[in-house]
């Protein structure tokens, strides 16, 4: 066997990810698709025994990322299908590039091709997407980042994507730290009885992030000592007012309608870090084919 080709059973090289948190995804995925039936067409179609050889080719210039599930999703399907990965996640690739090469019986592999390329499309669209926006501010010290606005049960698998685009990851659930929001502030009466219950709860090792949606808020929350202010939907000069107030006390992150038309003027206004949703809520797929060879 060609040292490059590997039976894709072997699962260790997944995503950044334990196997036990990607593979439950992959399998409801399969299962959805299966429905009751399994794919009638193929068992219509194919012999049992057919072989089938194909190439996953780009069809356009991006970034990939999910090449694992993809191949999870052939294994799960035949433990004796061969996968080669040749461009592994956070590959550059053009229209036309090889991203992997698969062969094996010919009814697992079509049965398997669309749950495949969905994640593969998918979380490349996001690692492509993440690319254009750290492209544009390369030059600048701002981070790019994504937020919790992700599709439901991909959270981990489209945060890896994001940084296979070259972007930053922010907290990955209610967990992680504490982030103080405008409801928050109004439930509790104010930015400063906010800020009093989260230093008074927070173990020294949770930060505690706020949000601001004004001038006033942030100069209300400057005396608490916030690890992060969130400068949410501010306007350009109101950034540059911030950056004058704020900048060396606290980390001082940008968030709220940030496209590719606005992030460099953003990141030029002096912030630390720069949060979009859109990279996980809005990116475009990646088009990729699975095509015979």
């Amino acid at each position: 066997m060609d040292k490059a080709v590997a039976p894709a059973k072997a699962l260790s090289m997944m995503t950044g990810l334990p196997d036990i948190l990607v593979e439950p995804v992959i399998r409801d995925a399969l299962r959805e698709d299966l429905g009751l039936a399994g794919d009638v067409t193929g068992m219509a179609c194919i012999p049992p025994k057919a072989r089938f050889k194909a190439e996953f080719r780009a069809r356009g210039n991006g970034v990939t990322a999910g090449i694992d599930c993809a191949r999870l999703a052939m294994a799960l399907m035949d433990h004796q299908v061969r996968f080669e990965i040749v461009a592994p996640d956070a590959t550059h690739v053009k229209a036309g590039d090889v991203i992997a090469r698969v062969e094996g019986n010919a009814r697992a592999i079509l049965a398997a091709e669309r749950v495949a390329l969905n994640m593969l499309c998918h979380l490349s669209g996001v690692a492509t997407l993440t690319h254009k926006f750290v492209a544009s501010i390369s030059d600048l010290p701002a981070r790019i980042a994504c937020t919790r606005k992700t599709t439901p049960l991909l959270r981990g698998l489209e945060k890896h994507a994001v940084k296979c685009g070259g972007g930053h990851n922010h907290r990955y659930g209610l967990d992680d730290a504490i982030l103080i929001k405008d409801n928050h502030i109004a439930v509790c009466g104010g930015v400063a009885q906010a800020m009093e219950r989260a230093k008074a709860a927070a173990g020294h090792l949770m930060k505690i992030e706020l949000e601001v949606n004004s001038i006033a808020q942030l100069k209300q929350a400057l005396p608490f000592s916030p690890d992060v202010l969130l400068l949410d939907n501010f306007t350009l000069d109101m950034f540059k007012e911030a950056v004058k107030l704020a900048k060396g006390k606290t980390i001082l992150e940008a968030s709220g309608g940030v496209n590719l038309d606005t992030v460099r003027a953003i990141a030029e206004a002096g912030v630390d870090i720069i949060s979009i949703g859109a990279l996980t809520h809005s990116a475009p797929v990646f088009d990729i084919g699975l095509d015979a060879v």
